[in-house]
């Protein structure tokens, strides 16, 4: 696995309106010039995922039809 390291200090963070309360369970994304940056928005210290845009494009695409349905 490569490590990625980007500067976050001007990420705008965005999450589901659909997650509910400030402290509930959900992430959060940023759009970044080499990619998608995800964080759990209750630990924003936390560690980062790094995706690029191929993988989230996969990601999103999979979400879409239903791949990850339980």
């Amino acid at each position: 696995m490569q490590k990625f390291e980007a500067d976050l200090s001007n990420a705008v963070w965005r999450r589901s309106a659909s997650s509910g309360a400030a402290g509930a369970a959900a992430v959060e994304v940023a759009l970044l010039d080499a990619g998608v940056a995800v964080r759990d928005a209750r630990d924003p210290e936390g560690d980062v995922l790094f995706f690029t845009p191929a993988e989230w494009d996969a990601f999103v695409g999979g979400a879409k039809d239903g791949e990850f349905d339980l």
